[in-house]
């Protein structure tokens, strides 16, 4: 079959079985193999990780007809695990494309990574441990999908296109976000939005359509947040050259617990200053020498 433009693929995806889960299990079981997959790489990305490691579960299925995908951090005395909670709902409607991407979203090295190494710096009073910032908090899980493809990840040419295709989902949140709230959109203007722009299921599109109805604005946090950490790795980057560490980076980025944009990023300055003063130092020190 010729695959000439996104309607095209989009009728040859649905055609292709091997595209689409088999059952409810299955959708569990791959989002458990990404984040497992993922935990062996962590080392290369974080100086300092979180001793809580988390589990995968099926959203309860009376709920799950209202509800995405999404993180349920665990309790700091770790009396209760963090879970990943998958929806699995519809399954013969729904693909497998945006789940590797999803699972490094909403497990590590996203929201667990970021949450639950914030419930275990002891440096922090107990409610900036659990501090929450729109733009931080999504914007970094946002971001750390890319980071599975910085390790090697995305193989699968299907998944990778999963990730692209979620990337355009956060483009089209920020016009159909608009279009409810200031253009008066009607819901079924949304949904068509969606089918006009993308290939993404219909379980999701009918989920996100009322997610955004419900929650204005809260979907435009992401994209700024993740343009800011990417604005401010590429600042420090640029400032360090060679002597940039992403291990280091990282570490910053997420050791001060969620924080307004402004403050990570005079933190992130502050830290890049400093950096280059190490640096000149020890040049200096070994002119001297």
């Amino acid at each position: 079959m010729a695959i000439k433009d996104l309607k095209s693929f989009g009728a040859a995806m649905k055609d292709n079985p091997k595209l689409h889960p088999q059952s409810r299990q299955e959708i569990v079981d791959l989002y458990t193999k990404y984040i497992d997959g993922m935990y062996t790489k962590l080392p290369e990305l974080f100086g300092r990780l979180p001793k809580g490691r988390l589990d995968v579960m099926p959203i309860e299925e009376f709920r799950e007809k209202d509800a995405s995908t999404h993180y349920l951090q665990g309790t700091p005395d770790g009396s209760r695990k963090a879970h990943v909670m998958v929806n699995t709902g519809d399954f013969a409607k729904r693909t497998k494309l945006e789940i590797e991407t999803t699972a490094y979203h909403e497990g590590v090295p996203g929201h667990h990574l970021q949450i639950a190494l914030a419930q275990e710096l002891p440096e922090l009073p107990k409610f900036r441990q659990q501090e929450y910032y729109t733009a931080y908090t999504e914007g970094w899980a946002l971001y750390s999908e890319r980071l599975g493809k910085e390790v090697g990840f995305f193989q699968n040419p299907y998944s990778y296109f999963g990730h692209l295709q979620d990337d355009m989902l956060r483009a089209i949140r920020l016009v159909v976000d608009t279009g409810f709230h200031y253009k008066h959109w009607s819901r079924q203007q949304v949904v068509d939005f969606f089918h006009d722009h993308s290939l993404i299921d219909e379980p999701e599109v009918q989920e996100e359509t009322d997610r955004y109805m419900a929650w204005p604005a809260q979907a435009l946090g992401y994209k700024i947040g993740q343009l800011e950490i990417l604005k401010l790795r590429s600042y420090a980057k640029d400032q360090l050259g060679d002597r940039f560490d992403l291990r280091a980076f990282h570490d910053q980025v997420l050791t001060g617990g969620a924080l307004p944009m402004d403050v990570l990023g005079d933190r992130i300055h502050e830290w890049t200053a400093k950096q280059k003063a190490t640096v000149a130092v020890s040049g200096d020190a070994r002119v001297a020498k």
